[in-house]
């Protein structure tokens, strides 16, 4: 689906165009074969390019064609109740914006409907307005994973199997984060080389907020991820623990009963026995066999093996 939208610093808001108009930005979103081919003859931008942006496990990186710099990145968005990243393809061409995406942007729409303060025209400062919102997406999920960590670490001692599962989500999400932050962070550096995209003074100020951002949300997302896996490291412990407790219980338990077992099996047998007419002899076994269970039972306690 193509939308064209337009806006110069002379007009109050945003209007959508049917036509293409010098200044605009087209917006793309589940782009078919045909879309692509339209946008090739509209813009001369390069159709491979575009099918790149489609590819869900595309890498940010950002390649030059014809004198349009096209820019690759990945934007944070809940999905099924999952939080992933989505590739999302920027052309910033010489008389116009274009963005692409296999599925619709959330951000976007806000520019779109004028919620944001944009200007079409003004491509560069777009551009840049664009990449700050990502920052402040992944700032805001990233602030989300941080709360519900916490959340889950008051009741480290009492944890689920389920909220082990909660663990390992937010541990993909986070290494996802990585794996778009990083080489995000790559490709600003180059357009902060200013060769290619020409950056007015105040635009190379602006990029460096966004370059520096980038580099607190990689070390966010870095310490995270370590406070993820130190936790669920402890719970583990935990778990090998109280299963030990536990198996240790068991085999101490298996060896007190073992004994009065054998003993009294040994006695129940229809043989001539020691004793076996003396009419004490009942009493006399069963006092015996508790003083040998006693005697394990204190000495599994003092070398605490119980």
């Amino acid at each position: 689906m193509i939308n064209i939208y337009y806006r110069s610093i002379k007009e109050a808001k945003i209007s959508a165009l049917e036509r293409f108009k010098v200044g605009s930005w087209v917006d793309v979103s589940e782009p078919t074969e045909e879309d692509l081919e339209n946008l090739e003859k509209m813009l001369g931008v390069e159709e491979s390019l575009l099918k790149d942006a489609l590819d869900p496990y595309e890498v940010p990186r950002l390649e030059q064609e014809n004198g349009m710099t096209y820019v690759f990145t990945r934007v944070p968005e809940r999905q099924d109740k999952e939080i992933v990243t989505v590739p999302i393809l920027i052309v910033l061409g010489e008389n116009f914006i274009l963005t692409v995406a296999r599925k619709k942007i959330d951000f976007l729409e806000r520019f779109a409907n004028g919620e944001a303060e944009i200007f079409t025209t003004q491509k560069t400062k777009f551009f840049l307005e664009i990449f700050s919102s990502i920052n402040r997406r992944y700032n805001l999920f990233l602030i989300d994973i941080g709360k519900g960590i916490r959340r889950l670490k008051i009741k480290l001692e009492k944890m689920t199997s389920k909220d082990l599962i909660y663990f390992v989500d937010f541990e993909r999400t986070l290494n996802d984060f990585l794996s778009s932050l990083i080489p995000t962070g790559s490709v600003l550096q180059k357009i902060l080389d200013g060769r290619s995209i020409s950056l007015y003074e105040e635009d190379r100020d602006l990029i460096e907020d966004i370059f520096l951002g980038n580099g607190q949300m990689v070390e966010m997302a870095k310490s995270t991820l370590r406070h993820v896996v130190n936790i669920r490291s402890t719970y583990s412990n935990i778990i090998t623990q109280d299963l030990n407790r536990v198996i240790k219980i068991l085999t101490s338990l298996t060896i007190l009963l073992t004994i009065p077992t054998m003993i009294f099996s040994f006695y129940g047998m229809n043989v001539d026995l020691p004793y076996a007419g003396h009419p004490y002899s009942y009493g006399f076994i069963i006092l015996i066999t508790f003083a040998i269970a006693f005697s394990l039972l204190v000495l599994f306690r003092k070398n605490r093996w119980l």
